[in-house]
């Protein structure tokens, strides 16, 4: 397998993993919801939310849906290495920025776009950094870390 193939579906594994791990604990701990809940809001981006009706067929379409999202990101974050290389020089500060920009990216782009048409500034100031942070540290950071191992 090619070393760029490598890195975006390595970045997209571990981006994928963290991420939805820190939001199904973050979840938990916010107000008791379940890890099939996570994964069912992930699919409300295509259901909106009908997504809470469909049981098992819409948490496993969420999960599914946020292992292509995560790729994708990794994707971006490689193929741009490509043409810039600094982006695995400088892999964690560049990274966590990337983590920041995938998150406000999602936020104010994406989610307003779906089923959920989410809107950014309705969140509580908490539920912003916290996003920010999972974001920097378990999206942007290992798809940088994954792209300058199988890269460089």
């Amino acid at each position: 397998m090619k070393p760029l193939l490598q890195a975006i579906l390595l970045g997209g594994l571990c981006a994928g993993v963290l991420d939805i791990t820190a939001a199904c604990t973050n979840g938990y701990f916010r107000n008791g919801s379940s890890p099939v809940r996570i994964f069912q809001s992930v699919a409300g981006g295509w259901f909106g939310r009908d997504t809470f009706q469909g049981g098992w067929k819409t948490a496993a379409i969420g999960l599914a849906t946020h292992f292509m999202i995560a790729t994708i990101w990794a994707a971006v974050y490689a193929v741009a290495n490509t043409k810039q290389p600094l982006l695995t020089r400088y892999a964690v500060p560049l990274g966590m920025l990337y983590g920041v920009f995938v998150y406000l990216f999602m936020y104010s782009v994406v989610l307003p776009l779906s089923a959920w048409h989410s809107r950014f500034l309705n969140q509580p100031a908490l539920g912003i950094f916290t996003g920010v942070v999972i974001h920097m540290f378990c999206v942007g950071l290992p798809i940088a870390l994954a792209v300058r191992w199988r890269t460089n």
